[in-house]
């Protein structure tokens, strides 16, 4: 890897293990601190490793400057006398506490105590989102700013808002006890599931798909699984839905950059392999009685990897998406559902079924009226398409749906 292309992707893979590590050791209440921290040690290599080179283990070197900037805080901040003076020998040397534990253990239970402490029921959803982008993916203010479509300064008062809600709210960077485990376990999960959901849908407008933001939600869900209190059915539904979605990635947009729907895709561009695990945490969610979303999901994205256009297809996402709707209701599904009625039973009952939801502001609704009517209602059909165009945010989408009304 080029140097230039090194500190980011460090920062990326290295700056949520510091943060969520200093913060298992001195509180969750120091999460500034240890922010502040890591991205002083980041500072710190951008400073000198174009003059002195790189070192022979930059991770290492991160770890040992983060622990040193830690020490160093400690020795001249308020926190050493409360916090560390109590664990000074008779000599005044200052013992262990001092060394933060990087194994490979301790960062991963760090990063697991650090998604359920920030998924806390008590700050919104997109303040969940907006802090996992930040502490447990490496995400630049910036970049976060550009994933909710908003400003810099936006982003940093929500951050910070939501810092301080969990500050007050005593929030602390501890495994649940068993009895909450899965209600929080539920937060964690919507979560990660949005989390995903920002990147497979992106709202930039130079990107039809935000591919790191999708793997960091796959890297945090199996964490998930590598611990035996969260390794549950739900949890290898989840990972079985971004799995089979993620398997889609190389095809869903061409070398312009362009979106490529579902019926012209390549499959020859799927991966197999993300198929096949997929389908194994797809069977390890099978196991229990009880059927969340996920595994609703996760069996609708199963089928769309049969690429043939056949009834037995159609009539299982159908029965799945009426599953869907009957756990909760939500718009994309309600649209996907009547995609798929279309498919089994025609797109004129299909039209009378969409028209109902009525949902004028979603992009979707138009694009799949104008879907249902062609072949039926020109005139209706690219009625809808510049419905959709016109509100429509992104370039990729904007291509698409400008094909659509050339092609009629």
């Amino acid at each position: 890897m080029k140097e230039q292309e090194l500190i980011p992707h460090l920062f990326r893979t290295e700056y949520s293990k510091i943060v969520a590590v200093i913060c298992n050791r001195f509180g969750f209440d120091q999460i500034a601190l240890a922010e502040d921290i890591a991205s002083d040690t980041f500072l710190t290599a951008v400073q000198t490793w174009p003059y002195k080179g790189l070192p022979q283990n930059p991770a290492a070197w991160l770890y040992q400057v983060a622990k040193n900037k830690a020490k160093n805080h400690l020795q001249r901040n308020s926190i050493f006398n409360s916090r560390v003076t109590p664990q000074l020998n008779n000599d005044g040397a200052v013992l262990a506490v001092t060394d933060i534990d990087l194994s490979a253990q301790n960062i991963q239970d760090s990063q697991l105590q650090m998604m359920f402490a920030i998924c806390h029921p008590s700050i919104p959803a997109e303040a969940q989102i907006g802090l996992a982008l930040r502490i447990l993916c490496g995400f630049g203010i910036e970049e976060i700013a550009t994933a909710f479509l908003t400003n810099k300064e936006t982003i940093n008062k929500r951050l910070f808002r939501a810092r301080e809600k969990l500050r007050l709210q005593n929030v602390q960077l501890a495994f649940p006890p068993a009895a909450e485990i899965n209600k929080r376990l539920e937060t964690v999960l919507t979560t990660l599931y949005l989390l995903f959901s920002e990147g497979y849908y992106s709202e930039s407008h130079d990107s039809v798909l935000r591919e790191d933001l999708c793997l960091e939600a796959m890297r945090l869900t199996y964490l998930l699984l590598e611990n035996k209190y969260s390794n549950q059915p739900k949890v290898n539904a989840l990972l079985s839905l971004m799995c089979f979605h993620a398997s889609r990635f190389k095809a869903r947009a061409d070398s312009q950059g362009e979106l490529i729907l579902y019926e012209d895709q390549d499959e020859k561009l799927w991966n197999a392999a993300l198929i096949t695990k997929a389908a194994m945490y797809l069977r390890e969610a099978s196991q229990g009685n009880h059927i969340s979303t996920y595994h609703l999901e996760a069996s609708i994205a199963y089928w769309h990897t049969i690429k043939a256009d056949t009834p037995e297809k159609w009539s299982a996402i159908l029965q799945l998406y009426n599953q869907l709707l009957q756990l909760t209701y939500s718009p994309m599904a309600a649209l996907n559902r009547t995609y798929a009625l279309s498919k089994v039973h025609g797109k004129p009952e299909a039209i009378m079924a969409a028209e109902k939801l009525g949902l004028t502001n979603n992009r979707f609704y138009y694009v799949l009226l104008g879907e249902l009517y062609s072949g039926i209602d020109k005139i209706k059909a690219t009625d809808n398409f510049k419905k959709a165009l016109a509100i429509t945010k992104t370039i990729a989408e904007k291509q698409a749906i400008q094909k659509k009304i050339d092609k009629l």
